[in-house]
């Protein structure tokens, strides 16, 4: 049994003994300790809190536990049953509610379950307030209310049709354009809310042609919900016996998207952000944002057009930062989330979906050929694991020392860029390990760049 208590939420495997699994009771204190947190920084308010869920097995039960303790707190609950992650975040703001509660375990498999926690904007709480939330967790420091101070549950099911209606409004998205490419698609959305949310969006943007793989949201996953290549066969099996134009995969919550080519291969994840990024600045120039572990791609496109890029430590609540301190007009992460500010800083599958085939209608041309018009790189992912008495910030600081002449950059442990090629390390948060994120033009010269830096580490060590 697994739990994970972060400044982001909780997350565990369901079952087990009390802390230790994502037990009933572990559920009702981290719910309780948000909402405490909540009321105590505005003591006179009566707070609301939206709240949904993916398709997963447990959702039901985490949902009902989360949704009693915050009315055993005095709390108004607006509960919004199957939604996205990225639809929670949307109905914060427009409902005016003081936080929301995403109960999702994103794209991690069917025994797993979360608490993911939003703010008043709808965005995911910062360090500092995840680390009181905690605290207060930890010494019980919650008081329920009496009988006439209970919250209330309002019930509204059509907030993925607004949050569909709130993206075709959007400039960018050119519902005619796609419309009249008329494209053939296949949707793999892991029975899950995905199931519920992609084929709607498709439908008002004028696609037809849909055919629906594992789109029921049961909650049994047919595969492993990360949207990774190895996990995506039948997908690309069914755009060929299709003859589908392309492909489209999001993970249990529609935060992450990835695309499949026409020919079963995939786009990469790594470049839903890069063509998604290229469409915005090509008819809105600015900045642009992505965490250090993702790839160059997005820096040469900015950069090609003489705007400017620049990176952010790994996490989604860092990415929104930095976009905010440089005003960046697309930003997001290498796993597929694609944040567009002009709607929500939020990683959304489904903004990323019609900003994506409006660009694709636009180009006129093969999701492969779209691919290929991007800087190629490739990503080579390692990991070295250590003993506790390894002093991990001493080694990466003696790596920074003996790089310094070039360009290296500290914010989230070290990256240094060497022409074209990169390599990041960074030590895990959850595991003793180092990870060790490189990127080349080709996975043989990716794989010899890593195996490069690993031997200099191990040297040291």
């Amino acid at each position: 049994m697994t739990l994970i208590k972060s400044i982001s939420g909780i997350r565990g495997t369901i079952g087990g003994p009390v802390n230790e699994g994502l037990t009933p009771v572990d559920v009702v204190k981290f719910a309780a300790a948000y909402g405490t947190w909540l009321k105590s920084r505005n003591p006179s308010k009566k707070m609301k809190v939206v709240i949904g869920r993916d398709a997963r097995i447990s959702g039901e039960m985490v949902s009902t536990l989360v949704s009693s303790t915050l009315i055993g707190l005095g709390i108004n609950v607006i509960d919004l049953g199957l939604s996205t992650t990225p639809t929670v975040e949307v109905a914060v703001p427009m409902e005016k509610a003081d936080g929301g509660i995403i109960l999702t375990a994103s794209h991690n498999p069917k025994q797993w379950n979360a608490l993911k926690l939003l703010n008043s904007r709808g965005e995911f709480i910062s360090g500092k307030d995840g680390e009181e939330i905690i605290s207060i967790a930890a010494s019980d420091a919650y008081e329920f209310s009496e009988v006439d101070d209970l919250g209330t549950t309002t019930t509204i099911n059509d907030y993925i049709e607004r949050h569909i209606d709130l993206i075709l409004q959007l400039p960018l998205v050119d519902v005619q354009a796609i419309t009249e490419a008329n494209f053939k698609v296949v949707v793999d959305a892991v029975n899950s809310t995905g199931g519920i949310a992609v084929p709607a969006l498709l439908k008002k943007l004028g696609v037809t042609q849909i055919t629906e793989l594992y789109c029921e949201p049961t909650g049994h996953f047919p595969h492993n919900p990360e949207p990774l290549p190895e996990h995506l066969g039948d997908l690309a099996k069914a755009i060929k016996e299709n003859n589908a134009d392309l492909g489209i995969t999001v993970d249990p919550d529609v935060d992450r998207l990835a695309f499949v080519c026409e020919d079963g291969s995939m786009f990469g994840e790594e470049y839903t952000l890069v063509a998604v990024a290229d469409y915005i600045i090509s008819n809105t120039p600015g900045n642009t944002v992505s965490n250090l572990s993702s790839t160059r791609a997005l820096r040469d496109v900015t950069e090609a057009k003489g705007l400017k890029y620049e990176a952010a430590a790994v996490g989604e609540v860092n990415v929104v930062e930095k976009m905010k301190a440089i005003d960046a007009v697309i930003g997001g992460e290498g796993n597929g989330g694609i944040i567009y500010p002009a709607l929500h800083y939020g990683r959304d599958a489904m903004v990323g979906i019609a900003l994506f085939l409006t660009h694709l209608s636009q180009k006129k041309m093969p999701v492969s050929q779209l691919r290929d018009s991007y800087p190629k790189y490739v990503i080579s992912k390692n990991k070295i694991e250590l003993t506790p008495e390894i002093n991990v910030d001493k080694l990466l600081a003696e790596i920074a020392e003996k790089y310094k002449g070039g360009e290296v950059d500290t914010t989230d442990g070290v990256k240094i860029y060497i022409g074209k090629e990169w390599v990041h390390l960074r030590k895990s948060n959850t595991e003793p390990i180092i990870r060790i994120y490189s990127e080349s033009h080709s996975e043989i010269t990716a794989n010899a760049f890593a195996e490069r830096f690993i031997n200099e580490l191990k040297a040291l060590i």
